[in-house]
């Protein structure tokens, strides 16, 4: 086969696409839904997280007192 009558070949071949596009693609658009609404839950689950531990970070301000503004540590 030379390479003009590859390149026609070729060019036949992509002209046929069968199926419908928008039903092939459906699923990547599925993916990237899922994974967003999981990584939303794992957000989610981390509010309120420094209320839950109330009870500890007061005595740890009464352990070590109140931290005051020039010794924030950067």
């Amino acid at each position: 086969m030379t390479f003009v009558a590859l390149l026609a070949h070729a060019a036949e071949e992509g002209a046929h696409h069968g199926g419908n596009v928008q039903a092939q693609t459906f699923w990547y658009g599925a993916v990237a839904f899922v994974t967003f609404v999981a990584l939303s839950l794992v957000t989610l689950s981390y509010r309120n997280v420094s209320n839950r531990h109330a009870h500890k970070a007061a005595a740890y301000t009464q352990k070590h007192g109140t931290p005051t503004p020039e010794a924030h540590g950067h």
